[in-house]
């Protein structure tokens, strides 16, 4: 090939490197998309069934499943020329969130303050051993100023 030859695939490789792989020119085309991504819901709701319905609010039992199903979104909407995440795929993850992770909520641990027989001497004692300590070093540091 001459350098004549090489001119345009060069051309063509330096427009992809900097302009990236968008979306196509033509826009999305939501149509394809909406036949697209219930195929993806489709994989992801039969790779769950494969984990037992007590472990679906377990994150380590299906994070790998989850995993490809928003890369298949991601995909299928990139393959028609949408961007991703878009308002359609958001609707798909969503929908698969109400359908299997809608039991799942977050116990958060109520925290409350110790009796005040413990919450005294955990405060009392820090204090009492820091005033001892700045005792200790006046009271050393004079010691070394008197002549011996």
């Amino acid at each position: 090939m001459g350098t004549v030859q090489l001119l345009p695939l060069l051309l063509l490789l330096l427009l992809l490197l900097f302009c990236g792989g968008g979306a196509p020119a033509g826009g999305c085309n939501e149509t394809r998309m909406l036949e697209l991504l219930p195929r993806c819901r489709a994989a992801f709701s039969a790779s769950m069934h494969s984990v037992a319905v007590g472990k679906w609010c377990d994150l380590a039992e299906f994070i790998v499943y989850y995993e490809s199903f928003t890369n298949c979104t991601e995909a299928e909407s990139l393959a028609v020329g949408c961007y991703w995440p878009n308002p359609l795929a958001q609707s798909f993850l969503t929908s698969a969130h109400r359908q299997f992770f809608s039991n799942c909520s977050v116990e958060r641990e109520h925290w409350e303050d110790p009796p005040d027989e413990v919450l005294v001497p955990l405060i009392a004692l820090p204090v009492l051993l820091t005033l001892a300590m700045v005792a200790l070093v006046v009271w050393r540091s004079k010691q070394t100023d008197r002549p011996l």
